[in-house]
């Protein structure tokens, strides 16, 4: 988990994702969000690298806030546009600039995270009829990930900045 304004949650999103197989990044469908996300030296930027450089085998891109006022069409239905043109802008980032295989590795999906839809149930045919894929718990039960090898060497991640932080107080 990173988020912003709060110290811990980057050295706790590396942590995490240096053992995590499948990653999920959530992406703000609001205008004016996924823009500044993804800007140079934006967040969805960061994290994407990160993940695919800390061992991320398999990442689902979930486009949240699909049901914001900016990201409607004119009939209040989630915007099919929107949502193309976010993964239009995502996907050679993805797959040239983090080295995923896009069309194997990488799972895309619309949701809004405060009302829950395509969360557990999936949306419904009248908010999005485009959509013929699972929510994110489908998704994530599905997605299939290689057992770990039983004969590797250990790797085991260090997060050092609460040692230094101790140290320096």
């Amino acid at each position: 988990l990173d988020a912003p304004g709060h110290a811990n949650y980057v050295p706790d999103m590396i942590n995490g994702a240096a053992q995590a197989d499948v990653g999920v990044l959530v992406i703000s469908a609001r205008r004016g969000e996924f823009e500044a996300g993804f800007e140079r030296q934006g967040q969805t930027r960061e994290h994407a690298l990160l993940a695919k450089t800390l061992g991320i085998r398999k990442l689902i891109v979930a486009v949240n806030k699909m049901d914001e006022p900016t990201a409607l069409d004119p009939d209040g239905k989630w915007n099919k546009q929107r949502y193309d043109t976010i993964l239009t802008k995502l996907k050679p980032f993805l797959r040239k600039k983090c080295g995923f295989a896009v069309r194997k590795d990488c799972y895309f999906l619309p949701m809004a995270g405060i009302t829950g839809e395509n969360l557990k149930d999936r949306v419904s045919k009248e908010n999005c009829s485009w959509y013929n894929g699972p929510s994110l718990l489908e998704l994530l039960d599905t997605i299939p990930v290689s057992s770990a090898d039983a004969d590797a060497p250990l790797r085991v991640p260090v997060c050092l900045n609460h040692y230094f932080e101790y140290i320096n107080s």
